[in-house]
């Protein structure tokens, strides 16, 4: 056991400083293994050389940028990469679930402001009114 042991000390002193897996590299690394799935399914269905030969190429490129990532020491870099791109994930869920929130309310109405993008909410059942955005003033003229 002590051999082992060994090993994995040599491992964790050669880590150290280095940036390891991230949320950016999981997703990487997930996205490597999904284009490897295609590419064995396509390269057996289809036979063609040119798809298989697109699809190792794209392989490899994201093997590549998981193991750069992983053992790169630029940490400051690294962890400005993976703060993006959880701030984009993050971004991507919390639309979604405030689609899936104004979906399900039924007792108000929608509208997107053309000027600044912000949604504006007003009660169902009011007619033809006219929602004054609460964040640039632009009028919105709509039937709840």
């Amino acid at each position: 056991m002590g051999f082992l042991r060994s090993i994995g000390n040599a491992f964790i002193r050669f880590m150290y400083g280095r940036n390891g897996m991230d949320q950016l590299n999981r997703a990487l690394l997930w996205a490597y293994i999904a284009v490897w799935v295609v590419q064995m399914v396509l390269s057996a269905a289809l036979e063609s050389v040119l798809v298989a030969a697109l699809l190792d190429g794209l392989a490899l490129v994201l093997l590549v940028a998981v193991l750069f990532r992983m053992f790169s020491k630029d940490l400051a870099r690294r962890r400005a990469e993976n703060e993006r791109w959880t701030g984009w994930v993050w971004r991507m869920k919390s639309r979604q679930a405030g689609a899936k929130a104004r979906h399900a309310d039924k007792d108000h109405k929608y509208f997107t402001c053309r000027n600044c993008k912000t949604i504006c909410r007003v009660p169902v059942g009011k007619g033809k009114i006219v929602i004054t955005c609460p964040k640039c003033g632009a009028q919105i003229q709509a039937r709840t």
